[in-house]
This record gives C-alpha cells, sequence and structure tokens, in this order.
C-alpha cells in the first residue's frame, strides 16, 4: 500500500510579495515542482472601506495571517512552506499548530476514509500513526517589513458589539436575530468568487436594507482552492464535475473567512465574533488509533475556544464563540421559523442554489435539500416560504424515506420519528430503522464534550437563554451517558469563562 509521505508533490510553497493598500491585502502563492518548474497565483482580500495602513506593524502582521490561511491545507504535500510576512511568535505557533492539526483531519478524513476525487493508488494509503503529520519544513522570513514590529497593544473593546460571520444559513440568520435583539449586530458576509456566495445573496440583500452596520469583504480564495486542486497530481482531471458534499481536499476552511472579518472587528472595536454552529458539529473520533475531528474542527468549539486564546495571547479582547451549542439543528430552525419569519424567508441551505430573477433558490436535490424540507415539515411550517416548490418538497419527502441525512445519529431518529408520527415519510425499513423518539433533540443541551455554559462570557448568557428558553422543552445535562433535566438557574449563569491557557 501507500505511504502517506507519497503526498509529498512538491518542494516547496512561498506565501510571499505581501502588500497592504489602504482597502485591500494580498500575497503570491508560488508552488515550486519536482521538476524545478513554478506556478504562482495571487490571493486577494478586499474591502469598500479603509481598514490597513502599510506603515502600522499592527495592520501588516494582521494581513499576513489572513494570508496565510488558505495555505495551511497543504503541509501534506511539500517540503517546505515559506511565509513572508510580519510574524510574531505567537502567530508562528499558531499556524505551526493548526497546520499540524490540518494535515492529521486531511489525511484521515480526506485519504483514509473514502473520497471519490482521488486516483489510484492514492485512495487506498496505508494507515500509519506518526508523530507529525506535516511533511513540510516551515519556515518565516520578512522580506519587506522588517522595519515593522508587533506592539500587541491591549485596547478594550465593546462587549455589546458582535460580529457575526455570515452566509444565509439557518445557524447564522438565528444568530442575528437573537443579537439584534440583545446586543449591536455587526454581519459580515466574506464574498467568494465561487458559488458558495449563491447561499447569502439574499439574506445579503435584505441586510442591505435594514442593517447599516452590514458588510461585505470580496475575497478570491474559492479560486485560489480550485487552482491549488488543479495542480495536485492525485486528484481527478474532472473533479469539478463530481457531484459530491465534500471538498476534494481542504479542511481549514472557516479561518479563512474569519480572518477576513478581524479587520472589520478591530476596526469598529467589536467584542465579540460569532459563528453559527450547533451541538453535533463538535466530534471527536478515533481512526484506528489516530484521533481527529470528523473533517469538523473548524466549526468545533474546541476552534473557537483556540482562537479565542490566540486573541488573548495577541493582547485582542475579544471573543469567539458560538451561541448556538446547546441547540439542535431542528431547534435552531424552530426558534428561526417561529421568532423570525422574516429572517428564515431568505433562508439558503444547499450545495446547489441558483439564481431565478433576482433571487437565489435551493437545488431541491441535495443532502441539505431534503433535510431542511424534512424539519421544516416536521415543524408543521411550509418550505415554500423559503423557495421550496411544491414538487421539490414531495421530491424531498421521497427521499427521506429511501436515504439518510447528515446528523448525528439521535438528532436523524428524533427528525424521522416526527415525520412518521405525522404520515410525512413511508413506512420503509430505512425509516422504520431510524425512527425513534428523542426528547432531547429540543431540549438545550449540555455536557462537557460538545456544549458547556463556560465555552460563553458571562455577558451574553442570560438574555440569550431567555429567548432559547422559549422555544425548547426545557433544559437537560449529560450525566453518565444519560440526559438529566434540571433549569437553568442564576447561578449557571455566572460559572466562570473556560481558563484560557
Amino acid at each position: 500500500m501507500t505511504s502517506i509521505r507519497s503526498l509529498v508533490v512538491f518542494t516547496k510553497l512561498s506565501v510571499h510579495n505581501v502588500t497592504v493598500e489602504p482597502k485591500r491585502v494580498k500575497a503570491a502563492y508560488t508552488i515550486h515542482k519536482l521538476d524545478g518548474s513554478s506556478v504562482s497565483n495571487e490571493l486577494i482580500y478586499s474591502y469598500d472601506k479603509v481598514y490597513f495602513d502599510r506603515k502600522n506593524g499592527e495592520d501588516v502582521n494582521l494581513a499576513s495571517m489572513m494570508l496565510a490561511q488558505v495555505a495551511l491545507n497543504y503541509g501534506l504535500f511539500f517540503e517546505t512552506i515559506q511565509f513572508d510576512g510580519l510574524f510574531d511568535e505567537t502567530d508562528k505557533s499558531f499556524l505551526r499548530d493548526m497546520m499540524e492539526n490540518t494535515s492529521r483531519e486531511i489525511v484521515v478524513n480526506k485519504f483514509f476514509h473514502k473520497n471519490e476525487f482521488l486516483k489510484p493508488p492514492f485512495d487506498s494509503l496505508k494507515v500509519e500513526k506518526l508523530k507529525q503529520y506535516t511533511a513540510a519544513k516551515i519556515e518565516f522570513i520578512n522580506t519587506e517589513y522588517a522595519h515593522l514590529k508587533v506592539e500587541g497593544r491591549i485596547n478594550e473593546t465593546d462587549k455589546n458589539k458582535y460580529a457575526i460571520l455570515s452566509s444565509g444559513g439557518k445557524d447564522s440568520l438565528l444568530t442575528y436575530g437573537i443579537i439584534k435583539e440583545i446586543g449591536e449586530a455587526h454581519p459580515v458576509f466574506i464574498n467568494e468568487s465561487g458559488r458558495h456566495w449563491f447561499t447569502a445573496v439574499n439574506s445579503h440583500k435584505y441586510y442591505k436594507e435594514i442593517e447599516p452596520n452590514t458588510a461585505k469583504p470580496w475575497c478570491n480564495s474559492d479560486r485560489i482552492f480550485n487552482w491549488m486542486v488543479k495542480q495536485m497530481p492525485f486528484i481527478k482531471e474532472n473533479f469539478q464535475n463530481i457531484r459530491a458534499d465534500i471538498y476534494p481536499i481542504r479542511l481549514w476552511t472557516v479561518a479563512v473567512f474569519l480572518f477576513g472579518t478581524l479587520p472589520i472587528v478591530r476596526k469598529r472595536n467589536i467584542g465579540n465574533v460569532l459563528i453559527g454552529n450547533e451541538y453535533d458539529t463538535t466530534v471527536k473520533g478515533n481512526h484506528e488509533g489516530i484521533s481527529h475531528y470528523n473533517s469538523l474542527y473548524d466549526q468545533s468549539k474546541y476552534f473557537d475556544n483556540a482562537l479565542t486564546r490566540y486573541y488573548k495571547k495577541k493582547g485582542w479582547d475579544l471573543y469567539q464563540y458560538s451561541i448556538l451549542r446547546s441547540t439542535s439543528e431542528l431547534l435552531i430552525l424552530k426558534v428561526l421559523v417561529k421568532r423570525y419569519p422574516e429572517l428564515q424567508t431568505h433562508q439558503v441551505s444547499c450545495h446547489a442554489a441558483h439564481e431565478e430573477n433576482g433571487r437565489m433558490l435551493p437545488c431541491g436535490n441535495c443532502e441539505k435539500c431534503r433535510r431542511i424540507v424534512g424539519m421544516l415539515k416536521a415543524l408543521d411550517e411550509d418550505p415554500k416560504r423559503c423557495g421550496y416548490t411544491e414538487e421539490q418538497i414531495e421530491k424531498g419527502l421521497k427521499a427521506l424515506s429511501a436515504r439518510s441525512i447528515k446528523q448525528i445519529g439521535s438528532d436523524a431518529s428524533h427528525l424521522y420519528y416526527l415525520l412518521m408520527e405525522k404520515g410525512l415519510v413511508d413506512k420503509t425499513e430505512h425509516t422504520l430503522k431510524l425512527a425513534k423518539e428523542h426528547p432531547e433533540i429540543v431540549k438545550l443541551r449540555f455536557d462537557n464534550e460538545r456544549s458547556m455554559m463556560s465555552d460563553l462570557p458571562v455577558h451574553v448568557r442570560k438574555p440569550l437563554f431567555e429567548i432559547l428558553a422559549k422555544y425548547s422543552d426545557g433544559s437537560v445535562k449529560l450525566r453518565d451517558r444519560k440526559w438529566h433535566t434540571f433549569t437553568l438557574q442564576n447561578e449557571d449563569y455566572e460559572t466562570p469563562y473556560f481558563l484560557i491557557k
């Protein structure tokens, strides 16, 4: 069988020529190949307002970190990865750690598991437990900005201001709705140059009309990701024509967008960065003795906690978290559609959204679509509100009778239980096997692994759970592998924030 180190197919990746302009930052990504040739492309972030001063060390440092994030996906494939920019020791440690974590995630979830994008023999790598999965030697140089320093000044931020990484999906829509009630919302949409932007179009148009704090930076990361895949000899040449719910290689994606929000966060003196992730995105797995996060690290609470620690070490008074960690997908959709129906009409949760008459509409065919249709029908709500046709709804329910969805077992079982109780899916071998009542799914869930009160800053807890409690069927704690009902008390809202190491 083929070894992990056979994935080293390039000599060097250089992230260099970091350019800092008032409204734009960019860097060259240059791949040096084994035959001595090289190819380059340019990663760009651009803004509609001034956020950078190339004479300011803090701004150049942030730009250097933003432009480095895409490269963290490629530690398995190069002999050397060189970052040319202004980095301090905290940055270097963060980049090394996150690259190693991503290398392990990619080798386990993209090479040890089924991946239809891979050519033989790379689709059957030998499972190896290594001390370090990153093959690349990581180098830091500074050819352009050696005259600048990173001061690390601590500036107190406004804890009533919340930046929301926004996408048009149910999680970011609900996050916006809640924050609009309890604080000052700043929705930030990162406009990728690819089709992923389609899911955000409807909500962005609406926010532009109602929310003056809306921001929309532009980034061409999607083009860089696709360009990188085209260079890789182990990926099928027709990868763009393969219909799949996964990316061919990359797993460090959220941070590419997250770092794009930070110039706005710092300029506006915002104290909270929110990413809409629910209970089931914090997952630990083990593959033949290799621990991993099921491809979901950058959606997990571990990611949020790691970024908050990074900010604190940098001297930034900033907290990153999700206000939805204790909620299931079903409960999120319930709160959104019941409390904020005007926001829910702009929801696009689809892998292949398309445009009709200036509005983005879901495809009605993908796994996400049938999941959303199923949940809305289970909640006695009309999927037509957010763009599904009667034909797509009927087709989605039929598909649910025969095919599974991407939810953890208890959440999927409860959804099928509700659908079967309402006569919305056929009693097939598939649905009869899955359908089982799990009342905790529509409750606020707390456990030491996925959802802890101490993962939330104290200032957000009480107003948040006062809203969520109106739509949940109570609160439960996981103890000895069983859910135990409890009532949230004032002392729960006052427990210390998680320890920053």
